[in-house]
């Protein structure tokens, strides 16, 4: 008899919730999307992926909820709404959660499980997720996938021994590679963390600063060396805190910008579209971590402090 797969819910189908969810619902598991300003359309017209990797996919009949309360408790919990929700996503994740649920942040920036651990209940698995995919939502329950797409995994916190951790993110990375997303362990997950960061640092507050997508960023000679001096800045950074990267991944990173089709971060479009930008957890958080270990990033604060005054006027 083959066994059961876990009953996964979504909260906030964005690009991200709305993407990786389609793809775990078409693997066959019972995935569970709570929405708020997305419900009434997702509930008439399903949800809606628009992908130049996979091509176009269509869930019908999606599983859809106005409050946890109306929700079945749920194995897994992905989590895609933005940082700046965060305050408000404890008690509907702490409602949503079967016993001892996996919850993933499938967040940009640092600090982020942090935030969530201190509100959440103890016997809840905490785990990070890093995704690497360019996609947005051009309308609601409609998301555009333009390349890419893994996620890899690594635990946080939680009630779980050493061995228990790597076989709840095993049993993460499975899920998702059954879904045919591309997926593995992050061992460290500050390291990834702060890798991950090498890039968001630069292309999410330029593209909204000098409203560019990677293609145009890249093909001028002074953005692009924005890009790198920043990218470097992290690197040091990270290296400060304790967890050194590689020596080639400014390079390697420039180079895969380079393949990649024109995108326009997740910040560009929260700013466009009169969205809070994460300005706490992509770069308020690095930027105090820097300095706590007493390194200056002198080009990421200027770019900061550029970002909070537009969304200060923006208020």
């Amino acid at each position: 008899m083959t066994a059961p797969k876990s009953r996964i819910g979504i909260i906030g189908a964005g690009a991200i919730g709305g993407f990786y969810g389609v793809m775990l619902a078409r693997a066959g598991y019972d995935v569970h999307f709570l929405l708020r300003s997305e419900y009434e359309t997702v509930l008439q017209n399903g949800l809606q992926i628009n992908s130049a990797v996979h091509g176009s996919m269509q869930l019908d009949s999606v599983q859809a909820y106005r409050t946890p309360a109306q929700m079945p408790k749920c194995d897994w919990l992905l989590i895609g709404a933005k940082s700046t929700s965060n305050s408000d996503l404890a008690p509907l994740i702490a409602e949503a959660a079967a016993e001892n649920a996996k919850v993933v942040v499938l967040q940009n920036g640092l600090g982020v499980e942090e935030t969530l651990r201190q509100v959440l209940p103890d016997n809840i698995h905490l785990l990070g997720g890093l995704c690497f995919i360019c996609a947005h939502r051009s309308a609601l329950g409609v998301v555009e996938h333009q390349a890419l797409g893994g996620v890899n995994l690594g635990y946080h916190s939680g009630p779980a021994s050493a061995a228990e951790q790597q076989s709840l993110v095993e049993e993460g990375v499975s899920m998702f590679r059954a879904a045919g997303v591309d997926s593995n362990a992050a061992t460290n997950l500050a390291q990834a963390r702060w890798q991950k960061l090498v890039w968001n640092l630069p292309y999410n507050g330029l593209s909204v600063l000098l409203d560019a997508g990677t293609e145009p960023l890249m093909k001028d000679p002074n953005s692009r060396a924005l890009v790198r001096s920043i990218m470097l800045e992290a690197c040091g950074a990270a290296a400060a805190c304790g967890e050194p990267l590689p020596d080639a991944l400014v390079d390697r990173m420039l180079m895969a910008t380079d393949h990649m089709p024109n995108y326009l971060p997740s910040m560009y479009h929260d700013h466009v579209n009169g969205r809070p930008m994460e300005l706490d957890a992509i770069y308020a958080a690095p930027l105090a971590a820097a300095a706590g270990v007493g390194f200056a990033m002198p080009k990421t604060e200027a770019l900061y402090q550029a970002l909070r005054f537009l969304s200060a006027r923006a208020l």
